[in-house]
């Protein structure tokens, strides 16, 4: 039985080789032309320019193709074993994002640095997210799904701010962009030759450590019984692992899921020993990439230089994502991660509370209008400066706290309706549905009203809401497969936005604006549309406060005091996507606010539906309003987009509720 189920994930990596490799011959005729080309590999022309484009980018990218899969699908496949992850990889534990936000900030910081030491800098980003991740997850063991949620974090936060520094790099946008998109666009043979010797050197490295990775897939009291140092062997692994990632990183940039992929792809085709999947996970691997680069190129006829072909790869990890996801088991010991509510008191005197918050706003907005730098320094704007720049720091700060309120409602909605205290428009997915949304009225019209743009916003955000309770409901409404479900589509949804921005579409480029959230083209027009946009939806959620107040004791209680569960889903599905598509409209899918706002609110003791709604509009008005006036002072005379630097602050704090050992307190 071994045998044949080596034979057919031999035969799997074989199959898919092959029709790469025919591909490829296609493509090589598209070059040369279908009657010359076997000849130029025997009677080369140096003068004849299709005859160097053969040789020395059309080969040299399939030899980066096969190399780039392999490793990924090598890399996955020791992770998943060392972590006994079935869905690890280095996308997923965000070791490809970290080592991304390394190379770009170096680029633009000390480029000259990064001509000598390309290789180093990806590896410490690689280690400082892989280091991060299993720091924050020690405490539970490594637990399965808490690993994966804090990889996907850092990872959606290593891209947030990638894509941040790509905004302000000027002349580099375009190029920055398809290179961290995973591009394999070669123009020489040397990126393939250092990475064939770094693969053939972790290959070595990890025959070495067979016996090893053969044992950590037991559980750790019999790894020890049988001689093993569990935590010299693990690290020793995950450092071969992330080496082989992040050089990948390095050579070509972000290639979404195949370390993912690869090692799944090898387990359904029958490998069972570590020995079988060490072989047949990286020839996957290797045949996967090469099929996909050869369709990408197929596809775009010539013009496939704009298309990464690793956006293209994370099209599939979204939807693979979720069909693991059901295999994804819980080790011994572990809990899951962050979903109970927080066990603060609550109040006898709410309002209390909300009169507090509403003094501190006003103040807090009068700072932000007033308060900020100079040429000079630090002042105080008064008098007929104050009114000047009333003009300047009025729209984006109204349209910021706008954009805050109606996150934190729909979050505060999304928390009740999924009884999740970790749901949140941006971990669910919610808000990169309404970009998709957005993406597709800029994309598909030559003129896009605002209202065009609300619109789609909602209609994206309300299917990706409506997945989500379908994935809930398929898992058993288990709070922590309802997270993963949400970065899953979350990705999903994210290739497809790189995929659009690559195309070189001049309107694409406002895309990127909106995924780092920047708000400094925010005019007076646009401020009046989004407050207008929260003043007449959120009212309309207290309506629904009785709703609220009974969904999160389960459906079968609800349906006991007479709630009609489908009627109200649906309404507060249509509610929190109107909310999420007007707000990320303004501030971008990755703030945060969304889940920080109702956790604060309860954590203040609001605990009653209708309280807390209120005090996380509020909270979530003041956090955008602080975000916003940082965005606008840390870096001047630069801006930083709030969205941004929203996220840079909720980002941690979803981590560490992810990280905490006492889950009845969260």
């Amino acid at each position: 039985m071994v045998e044949g189920s080596r034979d057919r994930a031999g035969l799997l990596a074989a199959v898919l080789i092959i029709a790469a490799f025919m591909l490829a011959l296609v493509n090589f005729g598209h070059v040369l032309g279908f009657g010359r080309w076997p000849a130029a590999f025997f009677d080369p022309r140096p003068d004849a320019m299709d005859e160097v484009l053969l040789r020395f980018s059309a080969l040299p990218r399939a030899a980066i193709a096969i190399l780039s899969g392999a490793s990924l699908g090598l890399a996955g496949a020791i992770m998943q074993r060392v972590l006994r992850n079935p869905i690890a990889s280095p996308f997923t534990l965000g070791i490809s994002g970290g080592a991304q936000l390394a190379l770009a900030a170096c680029l633009i910081v000390a480029p000259g640095i990064l001509a000598a030491m390309r290789e180093w800098i990806a590896l410490g980003g690689g280690l400082a997210a892989m280091g991060l991740v299993l720091v924050l997850s020690w405490r539970q063991a490594l637990a399965p799904i808490t690993v994966i949620l804090a990889g996907m974090i850092v990872s959606l936060m290593a891209s947030a701010a990638s894509a941040a520094l790509i905004l302000v790099s000027g002349d580099y946008l375009m190029s920055l962009f398809v290179w961290g998109g995973g591009s394999l666009v070669q123009q020489s043979w040397d990126p393939a030759i250092g990475l064939g010797l770094r693969l053939a050197i972790a290959a070595v490295l990890a025959v070495g450590l067979l016996r090893p990775l053969t044992i950590l897939g037991l559980d750790d009291a019999s790894a020890r019984n049988l001689g093993l140092a569990i935590q010299t062997a693990r690290f020793a692994a995950l450092g071969l692992a992330v080496w082989l990632a992040t050089s990948v990183v390095a050579a070509v940039g972000i290639i979404g899921f195949v370390g993912l992929a690869a090692p799944a792809f090898a387990r359904i085709a029958g490998a069972r020993t570590m020995r079988q999947t060490l072989i047949s996970a990286p020839l996957i691997g290797a045949g996967l990439l090469w099929l996909t680069d050869g369709l990408v190129q197929l596809m775009a006829e010539g013009r496939g230089i704009l298309v990464p072909t690793g956006a293209v790869t994370a099209l599939m990890g979204g939807p693979l994502l979720l069909w693991l996801l059901p295999r994804l088991k819980h080790v011994s010991g572990t809990t899951e991660a962050g979903t109970r509510p927080p066990g603060a008191q609550r109040l006898i005197r709410p309002y209390r509370v909300l009169l507090a918050l509403l003094v501190i706003t006003p103040v807090a907005v009068m700072i932000g209008l007033s308060l900020g730098k100079s040429p000079q320094g630090w002042q105080i704007a008064t008098g007929d400066l104050f009114a000047a720049l009333l003009e300047w720091r009025a729209p984006p700060l109204a349209a910021a706290m706008a954009a805050g309120a109606m996150l934190a409602a729909a979050g505060t909605i999304l928390q009740r309706l999924t009884g999740n205290a970790m749901a949140s428009p941006e971990v669910l997915g919610v808000a990169s549905g309404a970009g998709l949304g957005l993406a597709a009225v800029l994309l598909l019209s030559d003129f896009a009203d605002p209202l065009s743009r609300l619109l789609g916003s909602a209609a994206g955000a309300g299917i990706a809401t409506t997945a989500i309770l379908f994935f809930a409901y398929r898992a058993q409404f288990s709070p922590d497969r309802v997270l993963l479900a949400g970065v899953a589509l979350g990705s999903l949804a994210g290739a497809v936005l790189t995929v659009l921005m690559a195309s070189g579409d001049p309107r694409a480029f406002q895309l990127l604006a909106w995924l780092t959230g920047s708000t400094h083209a925010i005019t007076a027009k646009d401020a009046l549309t989004a407050v207008l946009c929260a003043l007449v939806l959120i009212p309309l959620v207290p309506f629904a406060a009785r709703w609220l107040d009974i969904l999160p004791l389960g459906p079968v209680v609800a349906r006991d005091l007479g709630l009609g569960l489908p009627l109200s889903r649906f309404l507060l599905i249509v509610g929190a996507a109107l909310l999420t598509g007007a707000a990320t409209l303004v501030v971008g899918p990755l703030t945060f606010v969304g889940l920080m706002a109702p956790h604060a609110a309860r954590m203040a003791g609001l605990s009653r539906a209708l309280p807390q709604l209120a005090g996380a509009v509020l909270i979530g008005a003041l956090l955008m309003a602080v975000a916003d006036w940082f965005a606008r002072t840390i870096a001047f005379p630069y801006q930083l987009p709030v969205g941004l630097f929203a996220a840079l602050i909720g980002g941690p704090y979803l981590i560490w509720l992810i990280s905490r050992p006492d889950r009845k307190r969260i």
